[in-house]
């Protein structure tokens, strides 16, 4: 890679940046019993990384709501989520915490002007500028070209919407070779195998090195508090891409 070229960087943001808790699943307890008019017994599994739309879905079917039902209800809940959590705005501060070593690690990559970083992420845009914003993480990432589960839900869908973006606003080509996922679950490793990006594994969230290192990431790190390892590790990746 010369000076000149750029490394776009996708953060992940749940469980890599930071971690609010139950806020998320309080969230979704609301908007179902809103709009379904019962309490939801079965909540989405934490940590798995999925987009929202896909998340929704399931809360639906699986507290038994008819299949019809769910088509008409999933946009319904999707509008309606960014809403609630924009009501726990200060619970996010108050009740979430940053993961170790998130800051140094999105100042050292902001400051790099061959590094270009963005978000990959299963929230809702409103969600994920809601997220970042309680901690003030947002002014170290570019998220006008971020890829969100509002663009689309399925996750490795948005490796290209970001790098479609990026590439509009930088006057860069991103591919697989310039674009690195930085995130802690299977979801995120997926998402760069299948959507074309390399891919740094976190073991910040519920998956083990192990598992992120099986499942194909190209570089593993227990924590984001090594931020010399971190830079080796996207110039590795992107200097020998398979």
């Amino acid at each position: 890679m010369t000076e000149a070229e750029q490394t776009l960087i996708l953060w992940d943001i749940d469980r890599t940046l930071l971690y609010v808790g139950d806020i998320d699943r309080q969230v979704y307890r609301e908007a179902f019993a809103e709009l379904v008019g019962r309490p939801a017994k079965y909540l989405p599994a934490r940590g798995t990384g999925v987009t929202m739309p896909l998340a929704i879905r399931s809360l639906l079917v699986n507290n038994g709501v008819p299949e019809p039902d769910v088509h008409d209800l999933v946009p319904r809940m999707v509008e309606l989520l960014p809403h609630l959590l924009a009501a726990h705005a200060a619970d996010l501060h108050e009740q979430g915490v940053l993961m170790p070593g998130a800051v140094s690690a999105l100042k050292a990559v902001h400051t790099r002007t061959d590094l270009v970083p963005t978000v990959v992420t299963g929230n809702l845009k409103r969600n994920a500028m809601l997220k970042l914003e309680a901690f003030h993480l947002d002014g170290f990432l570019d998220t006008e070209i971020g890829g969100y589960s509002s663009d689309d839900d399925h996750r490795p869908a948005l490796v290209a919407v970001a790098q479609e973006r990026a590439s509009a606003k930088y006057g860069a080509p991103f591919t697989r070779s310039n674009t690195v996922i930085i995130g802690d679950s299977l979801e995120d490793v997926r998402t760069g195998l299948e959507g074309g990006a390399l891919v740094i594994g976190i073991a910040s969230g519920k998956t083990t090195a192990n598992e992120l290192a099986s499942a194909g990431a190209d570089v593993v790190l227990d924590s984001l508090e090594d931020i010399p390892r971190l830079l080796e590790a996207v110039a590795t990746t992107t200097r020998d891409p398979d």
